[in-house]
């Protein structure tokens, strides 16, 4: 996958992850990048060997590989949800 479509796929994925979450509202669209391709990173370790299916950031590109970047986007945004409650006590 070219660099662009990677760039934009991942957006979606972080979008699609985002809503899931509920953090919508706080996100803009470049860090919904970040946490769409970081999440299809974490869905990559996690994941695909469990599953047996890529992520976005592999070589191959379908619905399967959405999914599961899109719930690695979501352990993403968990993880970072639990540190920012961890941190406020």
């Amino acid at each position: 996958m070219g660099f662009i479509a990677w760039l934009v796929v991942g957006g979606l994925v972080g979008w699609i992850a985002s809503l899931i979450m509920n953090t919508d509202q706080e996100q803009g669209l470049l860090l919904n990048m970040v946490v769409g391709v970081v999440g299809a990173v974490i869905g990559g370790w996690v994941l695909s060997p469990l599953l047996g299916v890529s992520t976005i950031n592999q070589s191959s590109f379908s619905f399967a590989s959405i999914v599961v970047s899109v719930l690695g986007a979501v352990i993403l945004l968990g993880l970072i949800r639990m540190l920012r409650e961890s941190r406020s006590r």
